[in-house]
């Protein structure tokens, strides 16, 4: 082995055991110094005995002689250290370990992997033990009430971009562990997450080569089946807590999908509603692939001109020049019609929520690229080659996903 790599390995292995060391003494120190009383009700414990704990740690394994005792009061045996320090019954890793872990098993793509990147990190863990602590821990994120951030003093003015969208999780199905003798099994059944992103538009900066980024940002992102109506409560509960009812402006970017738009109207009614450009030039696309054929170039010639008054601010115009189409009526296939026909009801329908010019002066988003990319990385971790979930085991590991996303997690321990 290279020599300084075997040097450097060795100085974090002898600062890797000087810091169990000191933890270990610092936590006896505690526990000795803790008076063998109920942590509920102060009251002395009856037939107080000393007992083994034993924790792994970041630094390491440490072992810890802990008080156990009778509370009368509550029926039961209790260790008032083990409560103290916020340690749930049985548990064997320490909280900051837990809290690594945690993360590293939501940005890796399986809990397998995060085990292996454990192992790198100097934690050797099993992947199944992973799998039992974040399923513990998707069990406490279910049962946590987020409390409001603290608002600064004098807090500069903001406005608020929501974004919304949907992708699909493979979930096992009612025949999932059926026989070959099943006919047309449904061992896979696909179902779709919801997901939102929030942020201040405050927040979003522009790199050197012009791409958009967010500085800060919060998201959303409910179990397979979630209706619509529990899917905009928990993203309207959300943005409360990032300061909606203060923010000057909110802008909601979203595509065409008909439940977003009655989620839209049935929670956010006062925002400035903008259905997504490319959502928008796709739906051009159909039309001019229809009339001209696929990617032709009469069908560019058709739809550039359409894009360029969309940028400008002459939407109305092209809506305009879109119903003319259903007016003058010349020979179509029957096919054709139809496309045309439901193409032109659907930027009727959107007439009011094409405003890109508009969008783009006041520096907002026309696109709704940031949850199509928060999709993406869910996607990443819960719908990898080969994965198809039970549904708590899904439940509890998005859960846990949001919190760190959010930089939540830290309730998890408190």
């Amino acid at each position: 082995m290279n020599k300084l790599r075997q040097l450097e390995q060795d100085v974090l292995a002898e600062g890797r055991e000087w810091t169990r060391q000191r933890l270990e003494k610092r936590l006896q120190e505690q526990s000795d110094a803790m008076p063998a009383v109920c942590p509920k009700t102060g009251e002395g414990l009856k037939d107080v005995r000393w007992r083994d704990l034993q924790l792994m740690s970041i630094s390491g394994g440490v072992k810890l002689k802990v008080r156990h005792g009778y509370s009368p009061a509550l029926g039961q045996w209790v260790c008032p250290v083990r409560q103290a320090w916020g340690l749930q019954p049985y548990q064997r890793l320490s909280p900051e370990l837990e809290s690594r872990l945690a993360y590293t098993a939501s940005e890796t793509t399986s809990y397998e992997a995060a085990a292996q990147m454990a192992t790198r990190w100097g934690c050797p863990v099993s992947d199944e033990c992973i799998h039992q602590h974040l399923q513990s821990l998707g069990k406490i994120a279910a049962r946590i009430e987020l409390p409001h951030p603290v608002i600064p003093p004098q807090e500069p003015e903001f406005s608020m971009v929501l974004m919304l969208d949907g992708w699909m999780a493979r979930e096992r199905g009612p025949d999932w562990g059926a026989g070959p003798r099943k006919k047309e099994p449904q061992r896979v059944l696909w179902h779709e997450v919801k997901s939102a992103v929030i942020y201040r538009l405050e927040r979003r900066a522009v790199n050197d080569s012009g791409r958009g980024m967010l500085i800060e940002k919060f998201v959303v992102a409910t179990p397979p089946e979630t209706s619509p109506v529990d899917f905009g409560a928990a993203v309207q509960s959300e943005a409360r807590r990032r300061g909606l009812g203060r923010a000057k402006y909110v802008y909601l970017v979203m595509d065409g999908a008909i439940w977003l738009w009655d989620l839209a109207q049935d929670r956010f009614a006062q925002a400035i509603k903008t259905l997504d450009f490319h959502h928008a030039r796709d739906h051009l696309w159909a039309v001019a692939n229809s009339l001209h054929g696929q990617d032709t170039p009469e069908a560019g010639a058709w739809v550039e001109p359409l894009l360029r008054s969309l940028r400008k601010g002459r939407e109305n115009q092209v809506v305009r020049q879109l119903e003319e189409l259903l007016e003058r009526q010349p020979e179509r296939t029957p096919a054709q019609q139809e496309l045309i026909e439901r193409e032109v009801k659907f930027f009727v329908k959107h007439r009011d929520h094409l405003h890109f010019q508009a969008m783009e002066k006041a520096g907002a988003p026309r696109g709704s690229g940031a949850v199509e990319s928060l999709g993406k990385q869910l996607q990443h971790r819960l719908r990898g080659c080969g994965q198809i979930w039970g549904r708590p085991g899904f439940t509890r590991l998005l859960k846990v996903v949001v919190l760190l996303k959010n930089q939540d997690d830290h309730h998890l321990w408190n």
